[in-house]
């Protein structure tokens, strides 16, 4: 087979895999004959797409979780175009595959399992939520050793807001926390163990706890923990699955406890962590700046003659769920509260992010509303004037889809309802409207629809 020597050092070999911006290739390092596998990402795109925050992280957290049962990031390239990330060869390939053809016996399973958990653990111990955890996402080495893969969707700590919380809405539907479908802000290690203990089930089973052909009525199912355990599981793994797949996050079994459990330490080996992982912080700092100017600096148009440039609110990005979720017609919040009070309002504009906040600004200036901007596209606006139950408060938060097709979600924090809904009909609504493409909630043109389902399927997969 013909190949071609990379960055005079790897020679590149098939293909393992695919996505929207990346691709995955075999390859060897012909000094040292080592098998890796490498990641090659297309830098114009993501930064075009404005991805380029999302593929820092990424490479930030590989740096930052070493550990013998997660896929190890070895060195960082790039070229004028491309981004190549060096990285661990898992030959095995994923245990989505293995799961594929039946469940896998107890000690397989529990094997697998255990080594989830302590990975995972040693993630969180770092501030790390991987927050995408699947089978696909998992790969087996050719001893049936277990390595997680693709952080791609991962936070860190310093992600979380005020409230300590998380509030992006990602993952794969049937296996994200009932908490993150809500949108109400999560606890990233407790989804995370949501996610594992349905990975358990279906390594057991061999198929999923919540499943549907209707996305709805399966996000109802994972909101209620409605599902049933086979005849066959065991009794500890059935008690225990019980316990991780508990709605209610506060009470939710924690991984401290998990490794606690009789069933979950049974026949447990425990392997010393990689010395590297305790390095030190500040090199890893310095290695990690130095790697994000290397990589990035080629095709950032930075100028250090340039003036500061004033203050903007750079909007979230969305990923291929939040687009589900915020999809005409798919209102979730029934599914989690006990009274249907629908607490926000969500509009869709074909406008620039910088357009969508001077028009917000110029609204809240005309109702006389102190507008105080966040980090992640958050806006508040405040009014001055005591109400019935205090000074009404909005909060705003801007969704980048691409950089001219945003979601903007408009919602009370603060104040009396009646005087929000007042304030929405009478001035706001009216006051966006030459930004707004359609209101949620109203009736659907056609070309929005065409339009939703091309960008959910431009996203779906975007990275590898």
């Amino acid at each position: 087979m013909e190949t071609k020597l990379l960055m005079e050092r790897y020679e590149l070999g098939k293909l393992l895999g695919q996505g929207t911006f990346a691709k995955v290739h075999h390859a060897r390092d012909i000094k040292t004959s080592m098998n890796v596998a490498i990641k090659i990402i297309d830098k114009e795109k993501i930064v075009k797409i404005g991805m380029t925050d999302q593929i820092k992280r990424e490479i930030s957290v590989m740096r930052l979780v070493r550990h013998s049962n997660i896929v190890q990031l070895y060195e960082v390239m790039a070229s004028k175009k491309k981004i190549y990330c060096v990285m661990e060869y898992v030959k095995g390939g994923e245990l989505f595959n293995k799961v594929s053809k039946g469940k896998l016996k107890e000690d397989v399973a529990r094997k697998c399992f255990q080594q989830l958990i302590c990975a995972i653990d040693f993630c969180h111990s770092r501030g790390v939520y991987h927050r995408d955890l699947k089978p696909e996402n998992l790969l087996l080495d050719e001893n049936g050793n277990l390595k997680i893969s693709d952080f791609g969707l991962s936070a860190l700590a310093e992600s979380e807001r005020q409230d300590g919380l998380l509030h992006t809405t990602c993952g794969t539907p049937a296996y994200v926390a009932p908490e993150v479908i809500n949108r109400r802000g999560y606890d990233g290690a407790k989804a995370d163990i949501w996610s594992c203990g349905v990975i358990l089930y279906v390594l057991l089973a061999g198929y999923l706890p919540f499943h549907d052909s209707n996305l709805i009525e399966m996000y109802r199912k994972i909101g209620k923990a409605e599902f049933k355990c086979p005849n066959w599981f065991p009794p500890g793994a059935r008690r225990l699955i019980s316990k991780i797949l508990d709605p209610n996050p506060s009470t939710r079994i924690s991984i401290s406890k998990i490794m606690e459990n009789s069933w979950f330490r049974k026949g447990l080996q425990l392997k010393p962590i990689k010395a590297d992982a305790e390095s030190n912080p500040k090199d890893a700092e310095a290695e990690e700046a130095a790697t994000h100017d290397a990589v990035f600096g080629v095709c950032e148009n930075t100028d250090s003659r340039t003036k500061p440039k004033p203050e903007v609110v750079k909007p979230a990005h969305l990923n291929a769920f939040d687009i589900i979720s915020f999809s005409t017609g798919i209102d979730l919040s029934g599914l989690f509260e006990e009274r249907n009070i629908k607490r926000e309002v969500i509009f869709t504009s074909k406008q620039p992010a910088k357009t969508i906040i001077s028009k917000l600004e110029n609204v809240a200036r005309r109702l006389k509303l102190k507008v105080m901007k966040r980090d992640g596209g958050l806006l508040k606006l405040e009014g001055s004037n005591e109400g019935r139950k205090g000074v009404l408060s909005i909060d705003v938060e801007i969704f980048e889809v691409t950089p001219n097709f945003h979601f903007v979600e408009v919602k009370k924090s603060n104040g009396d309802t009646i005087e929000y809904k007042k304030t929405m009909k009478k001035d706001i609504r009216p006051g966006l409207e030459d930004i707004v493409w359609t209101w949620q909630g109203d009736e659907p043109r056609p070309q929005q629809q065409v339009a939703e389902e091309e960008i959910l399927q431009t996203y779906q997969g975007a990275l590898i």
